[in-house]
């Protein structure tokens, strides 16, 4: 199975279309959501001998920022979307 990865210019075209002002937070575990702030852009060589750039989390105790916002999991399709329970009438005093 061959996996098709994000290149530098396909992230500055998918960032170009963004508010520049915004912060970027990095996703993280797709079964423990988590939302983190991301703080070094490295370019390196990876394990096959490729450029490769990467992007770090800060060392900040405050870096992982808490969970991710259900919307954003969504969107990744990390979790399905969920709807509230449907209301259930209230019981009036008289038990009725």
């Amino acid at each position: 199975m061959t996996h098709t990865e994000l290149t530098v210019g396909d992230l500055i075209d998918l960032l170009s279309a963004c508010d520049q002002s915004a912060p970027v937070r990095q996703a993280m575990n797709p079964f423990f959501p988590m939302a983190h702030r991301l703080a070094q852009v490295v370019q390196a060589v990876d394990e096959t001998g490729r450029p490769a750039v990467y992007l770090a989390e800060g060392r900040d105790a405050d870096t992982q920022l808490g969970h991710l916002p259900p919307e954003v999991a969504v969107e990744l399709a990390w979790q399905p979307p969920v709807q509230a329970p449907p209301r259930r009438p209230r019981r009036t005093a008289g038990g009725k």
